[in-house]
């Protein structure tokens, strides 16, 4: 693309992943994951029991 213009209205550093995201307009963004899926804090018992969900 040549000669056109875009404005940013602000960077935001994503220092885990390493750059800097340039948002422009009414852009959204999604927040990141931690460093530790919830995942891995559940477990199902023998009788069908769910630990960990919250």
């Amino acid at each position: 693309p040549e000669n056109f213009e875009i404005t940013i209205r602000e960077l935001v550093p994503k220092l885990g992943a390493g750059f800097i995201v340039a948002l422009t307009g009414d852009v959204m963004t999604m927040p990141g994951l931690p460093k530790r899926p919830a995942a891995l804090n559940m477990d199902v018992e023998s009788d069908g029991t769910v630990l960990g969900l919250f």
